[in-house]
């Protein structure tokens, strides 16, 4: 096991980890999302008349659709399957007329969920200048840094600045991509919040980022995995089993917690 996988564990495990963490990933209350005016009178219009298609329409075309059902992503995708279909549509909207105007607004106005939230939080953290250099959205002052830099612009100009000039050729955005003492760092950041199924598909994917093979280019480069979450409780579950029993000294599996240290001591 790497040194800084070790410490991200003796951290998790021994330290206020969580309150650490939070100062990069801050979960706020979650507001409901809001209809406008129109869309509320248009809604409450069609269901009192019981205009079933022009309601299941408006109600497709929100954010959330108010009641989970298998066939509601197919009409959404392609919405004249509603005129073809007229058993699900009256299937459909007989759920919605029976549930009433107050849970559909209840449902249709529901806030985000906390995971969906996390995305943007660990670019927005390095964009306060935490990691103690410089921040550049510059493809070229990146290019030409002589000093440590972080390149923090968006995922696809990260993948495409790693693909021309340092051999990444993996087909996924990058969250993190920096400089440090010549060496070009380069890595995806997740925050995974419980065990299994999706979280544990996130965890693979960046374990295969972390594996990826590089094209040979003129530059020093390294990738890591800057992993936050439930991984460093000690136990059996996959994700702990892989860092603490899978992997050598030169694979990296760090919390951002400990990143700036471990950029300064490249």
């Amino acid at each position: 096991m790497n040194i800084w996988t070790k410490k991200s564990i003796e951290l998790a495990n021994q330290r206020n980890y969580l309150d650490l963490l939070f100062k990069i990933y801050p979960m706020s209350v979650n507001l409901r999302r809001e209809l406008s005016s129109k869309t509320i009178s248009e809604i409450t219009n069609y269901f009192n008349n019981k205009d079933s298609k022009k309601l299941l329409n408006l109600l497709l075309s929100q954010n959330i659709f108010p009641i989970k059902d298998s066939y509601v992503a197919y009409l959404k995708r392609d919405k004249s399957a509603i005129d073809r279909n007229p058993n699900t549509v009256s299937r459909i909207t007989g759920i919605l007329y029976e549930m009433g105007l107050d849970e559909i607004f209840n449902k249709t106005t529901a806030p985000k969920e906390t995971n969906r939230q996390i995305g943007p939080l660990f670019k927005n953290w390095i964009d306060t200048g935490a990691l103690g250099c410089k921040i550049t959205t510059s493809e070229n002052e990146f290019l030409k840094a002589k000093k440590n830099m972080v390149f923090n612009g968006t995922d696809s100009n990260m993948k495409f600045f790693a693909n021309k000039y340092l051999g990444y050729d993996r087909n996924k955005g990058l969250d993190f991509l920096a400089k440090f003492n010549n060496t070009y760092i380069l890595a995806e950041a997740k925050f995974l919040t419980d065990f299994g199924g999706h979280q544990n598909a996130q965890f693979v994917d960046a374990i295969s980022t972390m594996e990826s093979k590089f094209r040979n280019t003129n530059n020093k480069v390294k990738t890591i995995d800057i992993l936050d979450g439930v991984l460093y409780i000690k136990s059996r579950n996959k994700m702990y089993t892989m860092i603490s029993e899978n992997f050598g000294d030169d694979d990296i599996i760090i919390s951002a917690v400990l990143l700036r240290d471990y950029l300064y001591s490249i």
